[in-house]
């Protein structure tokens, strides 16, 4: 019961939360809207703001107004009313950000770099409670899915079922906020959740639900990204460039200081460390890097369609919103990896699709692993020393999305052990793999 208090109360945190909205004497504000539990907008939000990157760009002048929300929903209308200079948010939201943007040339808005992004889709997620029978898609059929109608987590949804064979009426679907949705599923009110981060990987690592569907199993790119009002940014143009430029600052410092961002996101949001490293950290489900490649604008034109079928939006022009023109040019290789040498197996760990990563309490680094047969090795030996785990994280042998190895579904295969985000996952490589068998993250341990 206390759990399930304490998760009920970290989840129903909502609303907006505004910081220093008192003007100084002689300074100019600039007003920022940013999700602090949307973590790969961490480097527009968050950790931006923690670590004071843009009011050093800016200097003297300047005071910088942080609005918290949950979605970027209220970040959009806010903009529109010239209440918000500068936001971050998912792909579907921006879309709608910017064709609302659109409808008058003085809320125009430009979408200027992106935050985080996975080329698969891995930043959302459909998870069941723990125990619920329901073991595939094409379980759902008559069942009660809690989702934000309009956000990628929705897009995500339909287009899943859709793969099945299932048609939208299959599943009532339920309109909830994230944290209201999480609840649901929790008392059973709901069937499933389908979300996006870090919602899913919190109730995972809570032990309050699994992962019935992988994102990353869709194949589809989808990302986070940043929008400025169009006035503002013709009006304050050293603004904007300040603030790309302290947010190449955040981007930079995350790619070389993984577990310590994820410990100020956590220290900032609430969240469990463990969660915000599973996305952020090295080889996390989301890469960091401003630049808007064409893949992405690919992605957000495929969006459009969706997102008119069920009438949030009528039209957008692409090429008049996307505007990379700011980026700043250069930086570090994107990303946080993990490398070196296995130091169980003595080998170099090199392919991010088999490598996995073990965190110990007391430690300021982790422990990088070659495969998932060499990570359950270094569990198994940190055990025997009685060392206290953290995390582990190993990833998913077929969309190579990186999950809780502890929550994943482990097959082995000879003498090779394979992890799954999902049981579905592993059941279809069983069953065309002879000889293979499904076993517990234990016994998988206990048999490498």
């Amino acid at each position: 019961m206390r759990r399930a208090w304490a998760l009920t109360a970290l989840l129903t945190l909502s609303g907006c939360t505004v910081a220093g909205t008192r003007a100084q004497a002689g300074v100019e504000q600039v007003v920022v809207g940013y999700q602090s539990k949307t973590i790969n907008t961490v480097t527009a939000g968050t950790l931006l703001r923690a670590q004071g990157f843009l009011e050093k760009r800016l200097g003297d002048g300047y005071q910088v107004v942080w609005q918290d929300y949950d979605t970027g929903a209220p970040i959009t209308a806010q903009m529109m009313a010239g209440k918000i200079d500068i936001g971050s948010m998912g792909d579907y939201p921006l879309l709608i950000n910017g064709a609302r943007g659109q409808q008058s040339e003085q809320t125009r808005t430009k979408m200027i770099a992106v935050t985080g992004y996975n080329r698969r889709g891995a930043l959302n997620t459909v998870v069941v409670a723990r125990d619920s029978p329901v073991g595939t898609l094409s379980g759902l059929r008559g069942k009660v899915v809690s989702t934000s109608v309009g956000s990628a987590a929705h897009g995500l949804l339909v287009q899943a079922l859709r793969r099945e064979g299932l048609t939208d009426t299959d599943v009532k679907v339920e309109n909830q906020q994230p944290q209201v949705g999480a609840s649901a599923l929790q008392s059973g009110n709901v069937d499933a959740l389908s979300q996006f981060v870090a919602w899913p990987g919190l109730l995972v690592h809570r032990g309050e639900a699994k992962v019935l569907y992988d994102g990353g199993a869709l194949g589809v790119p989808t990302l986070h990204g940043t929008v400025v009002r169009q006035q503002y940014a013709d009006r304050r143009p050293e603004v904007v460039k300040a603030f790309l430029a302290a947010q190449q600052d955040a981007t930079e410092y995350l790619w070389r200081h993984p577990l310590e961002a994820a410990e100020i996101v956590a220290e900032q949001t609430g969240l469990p460390a463990e969660v915000v490293y599973l996305y952020n950290g090295a080889n996390g489900i989301a890469t960091f890097d401003l630049a808007i490649r064409p893949e992405f604008r690919d992605a957000l034109a495929r969006d459009v369609p969706f997102l008119a079928s069920i009438g949030v939006l009528q039209g957008i022009d692409l090429d008049a919103f996307v505007d990379d023109s700011l980026v700043p040019a250069g930086g570090a290789t994107p990303g946080a990896v993990l490398g070196g040498t296995d130091a169980i197996c003595g080998t170099a760990v090199r392919d991010p699709a088999l490598a996995g990563e073990l965190w110990l309490a007391g430690e300021t680094a982790t422990i990088a692993t070659t495969d998932p047969t060499c990570l359950l090795k270094a569990v198994k030996a940190a055990r025997a020393a009685g060392k206290h785990i953290r995390a582990v994280y190993a990833p998913d042998a077929t969309t190579g999305t990186r999950w809780f190895a502890d929550r994943s579904t482990w097959v082995r295969d000879g003498d090779r052990f394979l992890p799954f985000v999902t049981e579905a996952a592993a059941t279809a490589y069983r069953t065309g793999h002879p000889g293979a068998r499904v076993l517990s993250y234990d016994r998988a341990v206990n048999e490498a």
